[in-house]
């Protein structure tokens, strides 16, 4: 038996909630970063600023230092992609999630409780997609990392399928970035099917191969 139950979010929820969605975003900036350090160009540039200050100054501290500067760049650049994504759900959809979330026709929005705490969340909205009149986009998943490897995020998932099934929709969407490693697994397990990518409107997104990857699922028509 689950230790945990599945409910509408409560006005009691607030802090937890938009703090589960923040730290859960957050956390993912140093897969971004472990990527972004992965990448081909990224490398090259490491070489030149390595390689330059010894030719010209014939300085190996000043080569290394040279290094670390780019290193810090790209840690905070890669923070930066994260939380400028966090700091407007936040100003946004999750600044008032009753009124943007259950006082909407479509909308919803589900809590994780375990012993009487929040332990996860994850939001449904109509989708906005050209050609998804009838689809509905999952957004804001989040589980606390203590509760992590339990099920949660599935039975989530679950919820806000059954939702979707029950007012008819023929889809659910969804869109997971580069950092988010788990997420694909999870979503993938659940029969979701990558469908394609696009690069994140920030100066850095190119630089770093930091994109959204959208994924679907198809509601079987006799269920």
């Amino acid at each position: 038996m689950s230790d945990y139950r599945i409910r509408l979010y409560q006005d009691s929820d607030y802090d937890r909630a938009r703090n589960l969605f923040a730290q859960g975003t957050l956390e993912h900036h140093r897969v971004a970063f472990n990527h972004a350090f992965t990448l081909p160009h990224i490398w090259i540039i490491m070489i030149v600023v390595l390689i330059l200050p010894i030719l010209i100054f014939q300085s190996f501290m000043l080569s290394i230092l040279c290094v670390l500067l780019p290193l810090v760049a790209l840690w905070f650049g890669t923070r930066d992609l994260y939380g400028s994504y966090v700091k407007h759900a936040l100003s946004d959809d999750m600044l008032d999630v009753k009124k943007y979330y259950l006082q909407r026709d479509g909308y919803c929005f589900w809590v994780a409780e375990s012993a009487g705490e929040v332990v996860g969340i994850v939001a449904a909205t109509p989708s906005f997609y050209a050609g998804g009149e009838r689809h509905l986009e999952l957004k804001r998943m989040s589980v606390a990392q203590s509760h992590r490897g339990r099920g949660i995020a599935k039975a989530l998932c679950r919820t806000l399928i059954d939702f979707a099934r029950k007012r008819g929709c023929e889809a659910v969407i969804l869109e997971t970035t580069t950092g988010h490693l788990a997420a694909h697994v999870l979503y993938q397990s659940m029969g979701f099917k990558f469908q394609h990518s696009t690069f994140l409107k920030h100066p850095l997104a190119k630089v770093v191969d930091f994109k959204f990857f959208l994924y679907k699922f198809d509601i079987p028509s006799n269920q």
